[in-house]
């Protein structure tokens, strides 16, 4: 079908990425995209001047967070080799001039950045993912924890000389717990700190805060003086509270029975949450523990900035917001919970574009195969009969929410409805239906998306003959669980890198992906071999009747190639034929890993993905 608009112009529509404030909250660097390629920038708060600072030398995909150092001189960003995420930390002044400071073997993912330029952060250097210091005055990198599970969150304390992390201890795989330690004892215990090393066991020189019960998710977002600001799951949903480490005590904030996950301090010394709802996300301020107030931004999904590495408070007390909705680009504010105000920081560029032709999103529910009720976004195409698409999102832990797609604009302005569900194990409504996805992968949350698939085909104005499913990372694993699973319920399908087979993922997976694995599988392959086989769906690409089309980076390094390799041997295997007039389509795509925020790559992908749902549907 012929879209209302060039496929093209509309995904080179700029946009921006990971904004942060300096240190004086004067300016705020962020990736931007004007030119066609991720670039780095900075802008001044007060004039609006901005300035690129790079020249093609800084990653192409912008999907992780940037720093400062501390004197608002130069910024910290991830650097990695055609999207393999193999991140090594650099910094780049505001002349351009780029310096590295941690090149590790392995992921290596920045946290925070002390008051006199040390870097905290994670890395797989000596195999499971721990805690590491990089040492700016002697330009050295210390390691500081050494667990068999992943560290997974963690923060300076305000002097540069104390930290705090979150890790698992347990038995119980989904058990979150927050430590605070002495960066020197820690130094000490975990010394000498060399790459691939040896590393010693789980008695680490700190102290568990006792928050929480035993299989709930604690975490740490912020410190302030003897403050931390923490979030908790005990409840059934998680909240935000303060930690006072003067005499061991907890307040915590919000009404409950809502999700809200724990922002940042605001500059009055109040709280920052980010609550969800209807599949929408809005923060929340509190001065006190009852008294907590939305920003007063539309319905859609708002957002402070930082990433974590705080940089989300102006001089003059505003809070840097990104803004969008289902149907309006994303724009950065800086906005005054005082009085509601929000100045435009980088606006919505639109072009010649309509903000008026795109289409909002419907929240909708459905009850699924065992009386569960799921939640999605309906894109309804308007076309009668209209063929229709059901959007898998990625993670499990992870949401369909009210974000602008320019794909799926496309899609709907090209006739086709689109309709997103949040299967069991999505965020977003409470820990018993996220965790009801473990020890089930390919299960119940497969029936979930069947009947998403039932549920848009039984709308009389859609061709229930024409309903494909498609998604990325376990959305392409969703996939191709449909098509060998369910495939009666599919005109056919789209799998991008996805998983095929759970064992071999395992194999090849970076280990805090291992134990990620571990948990949401119910242990290794060893432990549970039926499953990890039962689940996988290169076991039964035999079943399959309908015509899918896959589509894989070649560098991905959370769902290698091998996975999509080995389900395209299977399926020639079994006699089926490649190529666009045959069973399946595949593509590999050069230079790419897990999906990229990269303009020519994502194109590269779209004309993929719309030229074979137009033939195929």
């Amino acid at each position: 079908m012929d879209g209302a608009f060039p496929l093209e112009d509309l995904i080179r529509l700029p946009d921006f990425h990971n904004p942060v404030a300096s240190p004086d909250g004067d300016t705020v660097a962020f990736y931007y995209d004007e030119t066609g390629r991720v670039e780095l920038y900075v802008q001044d708060l007060d004039s609006g001047d901005r300035t690129r600072i790079s020249d093609g030398n800084v990653p192409r995909n912008a999907i992780y967070p940037l720093g400062w150092r501390p004197d608002g001189d130069a910024v910290v960003f991830h650097e990695d080799e055609a999207g393999d995420e193999q991140n090594d930390i650099h910094e780049m002044t505001l002349d351009g001039e780029r310096t590295p400071l941690v090149e590790h073997e392995g992921q290596c993912l920045l946290q925070d950045i002390s008051p006199n330029g040390d870097l905290l952060f994670t890395s797989t250097a000596g195999d499971q993912m721990n805690c590491y210091r990089y040492d700016r005055e002697v330009d050295a990198i210390d390691r500081l924890t050494a667990y068999d599970e992943p560290v997974r969150t963690a923060v300076f304390a305000p002097d540069g000389d104390r930290f705090c992390y979150v890790t698992n201890e347990t038995d119980e795989t989904e058990n979150r717990d927050v430590y605070v330690a002495d960066i020197a004892d820690c130094i000490e215990t975990t010394a000498p700190a060399v790459e691939g090393a040896d590393a010693p066991g789980n008695d680490q020189p700190a102290r568990k805060l006792d928050i929480g019960a035993v299989g709930s998710q604690t975490s740490v977002a912020d410190w302030a003086g003897d403050r931390l600001l923490i979030e908790d799951d005990t409840t059934g949903f998680s909240r935000g509270g303060i930690y006072h480490r003067k005499n061991d005590t907890v307040t915590w904030y919000g009404p409950g029975g809502v999700e809200e996950s724990a922002r940042r301090f605001a500059p009055d010394g109040g709280v920052i949450t980010l609550r969800r709802r209807e599949c929408g996300m809005v923060p929340v301020h509190y001065t006190d523990p009852d008294d907590g107030s939305e920003f007063d931004l539309q319905e859609g999904v708002v957002h402070t900035t930082g990433g974590g590495l705080d940089g989300a408070s102006t001089s003059n007390g505003r809070i840097l917001t990104t803004a969008q909705t289902a149907d309006g680009r994303e724009r950065l504010l800086a906005y005054d919970h005082s009085t509601g105000d929000g100045d435009t920081v980088i606006g919505a560029d639109y072009a010649d574009f309509d903000p008026e032709t795109f289409i909002d999103a419907d929240y909708v529910t459905y009850e699924s195969h065992d009386g569960l009720e799921i939640d999605g976004l309906l894109y309804d195409s308007g076309r009668r009969p209209s063929p229709a698409l059901v959007m898998v999102h990625g993670g499990p832990h992870a949401q369909s929410t009210r974000r602008f797609n320019p794909f799926v604009q496309y899609l709907v302005a090209s006739g086709y409805t689109v309709f997103a569900p949040n299967y069991r194990g999505s965020i977003g409504r409470g820990r018993e239906f996220t965790d009801a996805i473990h020890e089930d992968w390919g299960g119940d949350e497969q029936g979930d998306i069947r009947e998403a698939g039932r549920w848009l085909g039984a709308r009389n104005w859609v061709d229930e003959d024409r309903v494909a499913v498609f998604g990325g990372s376990y959305g392409g694993y969703s996939t191709y669980c449909q098509l060998t699973m369910h495939p009666e319920e599919w005109a056919t399908g789209i799998a991008i890198v996805g998983m095929t087979d759970l064992e071999l993922l395992y194999e090849e997976s970076m280990p805090h992906f291992k134990s990620a694995l571990e948990e949401q599988l119910g242990g290794t392959p060893e432990d549970r071999p039926e499953r990890y086989t039962e689940r996988s769906p290169v076991e039964h690409a035999g079943e399959m009747d309908r015509p899918i089309c896959i589509v894989h980076g070649v560098n991905d390094p959370r769902c290698p190639i091998s996975q999509a390799r080995i389900f395209r041997d299977a399926l020639r295997d079994r006699g089926w034929t490649e190529g666009r007039g045959g069973e399946f389509e595949y593509y590999e795509l050069g230079e790419e890993g897990h999906g990229s925020t990269d303009t020519e790559q994502r194109i590269r992908q779209y004309r993929i993905l719309v030229d074979y749902i137009d033939r195929r549907l």
